[in-house]
């Protein structure tokens, strides 16, 4: 009898166990949640790392725009002294022919023309050097600050109105040239230009850059060929 119950014992451990194995052959093996929440820190790590990093490389793309070109070379001698001596012969040219014009009220010596001498004569390959933009932003901004002054007279809507127009102007007609949008701003704050009304598209404007695009070839000549 007691040989019976022992066997019988030993048969249903051996059954039970055979079971229990093959339930675990059945069955997929599920991640711990230890594991599965590990797994997610390290992941959450890694997108804040990634977050940090971008932030940092964008402050410092944009630290470099507050320092110097360091791609660009020094300028040498002749790259400073050939566009500054352009810019007074440009000035003493203009000066004297305000001179000859004075008794018709036309001045040539305006701010505009300063800062298309710097365009130019030291950025000569710049898009705001081309021809074609100069002459029609300089000559289409002029014409919208006369209308602007005619429609509203002097005062902070005709500047407003003449400045917004005069930037869609030249982005749509691709001639983005930046000094020809203070020439609307000059005309409406500037009595002596009133009497020329649509003269003011040629005077001084667009005279005064044919007379600057024809110093401007002599000055690219000489840092081209009289290096020091």
């Amino acid at each position: 009898m007691a040989a019976f119950s022992s066997s019988y014992i030993s048969n249903l451990v051996k059954i039970r166990h055979e079971n229990h194995h093959a339930l675990r052959l059945r069955l997929p093996l599920l991640p711990l949640p230890s594991t599965r929440r590990r797994r997610t820190t390290v992941s959450e790590t890694h997108y804040s790392t990634v977050s940090i990093r971008a932030a940092a490389g964008n402050l410092a793309s944009n630290w470099d725009t507050w320092k110097p070109d360091q791609g660009s070379k020094a300028p040498s001698l002749s790259d400073i002294l050939w566009p500054s001596a352009g810019a007074f012969a440009a000035m003493a040219v203009l000066g004297k022919m305000d001179q000859m014009l004075a008794r018709k009220g036309v001045s040539m010596t305006i701010a505009p023309l300063g800062a298309v001498c710097a365009v130019l004569f030291a950025t000569p390959a710049t898009p705001g050097a081309r021809k074609y933009n100069m002459f029609m932003a300089q000559m289409g901004c002029a014409a919208i600050g006369v209308l602007a002054f005619s429609f509203f007279g002097p005062g902070w809507l005709a500047r407003s109105t003449a400045l917004s127009v005069s930037l869609a102007f030249m982005i749509y007609a691709r001639a983005v040239h930046p000094p020809a949008a203070s020439l609307p701003l000059l005309f409406i704050d500037g009595a002596k230009f009133h009497h020329l009304k649509f003269w003011y598209v040629l005077f001084p404007g667009a005279a005064g850059c044919l007379l600057l695009c024809l110093i401007q070839e002599v000055v690219c000549y000489l840092k081209e060929n009289v290096k020091f």
